[in-house]
């Protein structure tokens, strides 16, 4: 009977016609970034994914990493599993709550454990920062296979902190097993070189894979090969004002963008024609290293396309491309210069190398999220919305494109229906919906009009409807007060009309109450500063560390 079951398998197996998963999670990339969303950096991989599939243009996530790939491994709101803020940044009303441990708490299952029960295989390799213990660990959540960063983001080259708010190296596993990084590690080639050797292993049995490759780039530092950031260094020397006024205007020629907008620069943003050419000259090599990382990575991309068409197997593999946030417009060199100056190489020669350290600050996150106000760490639509591409041949269009809302909890149940994968009945429900009848051409829209969808992280929050947002901004930010915008003609958030629009008022706000008493949500005081907070909980961990 034994023998008779195993031969089952393996015929089972080699018919198995299901569909191959590839996700490809960007960090800190911007919208407007890749040529498919009007950016001038080469991205020729992910353009393909843009013409081969669908593009999305009203793709949301959370304002940060962590929240994002906790609802994107689970489908499930980030305040129920486990990163209802992130740890670093806990109000001090936050801490030991339910839905804040800074970790997945087990309230949900993710997708990697349905699909390995479904008989997929499943590997990850790149960032996880979703816990590093050995049961929150990739290895102990449905991974086979993994090699991942545990934190939320290391120097590219070696095992080394980018920040002086870390007080140890980065923890790099090799499934429950510590590792040591190779003498030739660069994160975004030995992330690929991992996958591509684990998909060869496992392609002998005829069993589907789900490949979740999440690179670090382009989060800070901002590392890469020179020969990349020299392509650049002439772009960048017309500065952000024009670099920004040179996208939008490409945005409205490919229509993905709205003609006759009005481009705001905020008032923190000098004038580039009215700073010193040192500073420029500076400045323009930030943004070649962002863009030099940025294409390295979609080279890399292209590299796991290619081989999984040499193989015969990429029509029938789902791929998503997607950021996990806005731009970074935070600068720690600011805060930390010191730091900086006693263990990276500081100099404008060695900018983008190893031992060197490189951020792009708000003027250029500003670019990176043309035309939209405001960056990661916002409710602002340049905190939270980001680029999504899907394709699959057999049952997905090539070229469409949509505005319709969609959201990352929207990821897990689409996958698990082109898969045939029922959810876990035993965990908390799915928070999103389906997008395959959007994508295969029955629907147009994955919520209907009159639905409110809710998000919130560290006191910035936003309640979607219907094209309306109703929104919340703690400073830098906003005023912690709710305004409401139509992004259909106002996608900057400009102009709020609230007051010409109670009774909407009224309805988007007792949704967010809703949203608030079902998910747990514990709201951050009025006095929470998220720099503040940043500091007071790093001189904490600092003071209890033994080293």
């Amino acid at each position: 009977m034994a023998f008779g079951f195993l031969v089952c398998q393996i015929a089972l197996s080699a018919q198995d016609k299901r569909p191959n998963i590839l996700l490809v999670v960007a960090d800190d990339m911007g919208w407007s970034d890749a040529g498919a969303y009007g950016g001038e950096i080469f991205t020729p991989n992910i353009n393909r994914l843009a013409s081969r599939g669908y593009q999305f243009l009203n793709f949301h996530v959370g304002s940060m990493c962590a929240p994002t790939r906790s609802m994107l491994m689970t489908g499930v709101d980030n305040h129920v599993v486990g990163l209802g803020n992130m740890v670093e940044l806990l109000a001090d009303n936050q801490r030991g709550k339910p839905g804040y441990e800074g970790k997945l708490n087990g309230r949900a299952v993710t997708m990697a454990s349905l699909l390995q029960k479904a008989g997929y295989h499943t590997y990850m390799a790149g960032k996880w920062h979703l816990g590093y213990t050995p049961e929150t660990l990739p290895a102990s959540q449905g991974f086979e296979q993994s090699f991942v960063l545990a934190e939320g983001g290391a120097d590219n080259y070696e095992k080394k902190s980018y920040s002086p708010n870390y007080t140890t190296p980065p923890h790099f596993f090799d499934g429950l097993k510590e590792a040591e990084l190779p003498p030739d590690f660069y994160s975004s080639r030995s992330y690929t070189d991992k996958m591509l050797g684990w998909i060869d292993d496992g392609s002998s049995d005829g069993k589907p894979f789900f490949a979740y490759l999440a690179f670090q780039a382009v989060h800070m530092p901002l590392q890469v090969p020179a020969e990349y950031t020299d392509r650049y260094l002439a772009t960048y020397q017309a500065g952000w004002s024009k670099l920004r006024s040179i996208r939008y205007q490409r945005q409205v020629d490919m229509g993905i963008s709205p003609a006759g907008l009005t481009l705001v620069t905020p008032k923190i943003i000098p004038d580039w024609n009215s700073m010193p050419e040192d500073e420029r000259r500076m400045d323009a090599k930030r943004m070649a290293v962002y863009a030099g990382m940025l294409e390295y990575m979609d080279m890399s991309i292209g590299r796991v396309l290619d081989h999984l068409k040499q193989k015969g197997v990429l029509d029938n593999t789902i791929v998503i491309f997607m950021s996990d946030n806005g731009g970074e417009a935070h600068e720690l060199m600011d805060h930390y210069p010191d730091y900086y100056a006693k263990n990276f190489n500081m100099t404008y020669e060695h900018m983008g190398q190893k031992t060197s350290f490189v951020e792009y600050g708000p003027a250029w996150a500003m670019v990176s999220m043309t035309p939209f106000s405001n960056f990661k760490s916002s409710a602002g639509e340049g905190g939270v919305r980001a680029p999504l591409l899907i394709s699959y041949p057999k049952s997905i269009p090539a070229g469409q494109r949509t505005d319709a809302f969609a959201s990352v909890v929207d990821v897990v149940p689409t996958l698990l229906e082109f898969a045939g994968v029922q959810p876990s009945s035993n965990s908390a429900p799915l928070s999103g919906r389906s997008m395959a009848g959007l994508l295969t051409g029955t629907s147009q829209q994955v919520y209907p009009s009159d639905v409110s969808i809710s998000q919130e992280l560290s006191g910035g929050a936003a309640v979607y409807q219907g094209g309306y947002k109703l929104a919340r901004n703690i400073p830098p930010y906003g005023d912690r007060k709710w305004h409401l915008y139509n992004l259909q003609t106002d996608p900057m958030e400009l102009k709020d009309i609230a007051a010409d629009e109670p009774d909407r008022v009224k309805s988007m706000s007792d949704a967010y109450a809703d949203y608030v008493s079902k998910n747990g949500v514990v709201e951050v005081p009025d006095d929470y500063d998220i720099a503040v907070q940043a500091t007071k909980n790093a001189q904490a961990k600092h003071s209890a560390s033994p080293h």
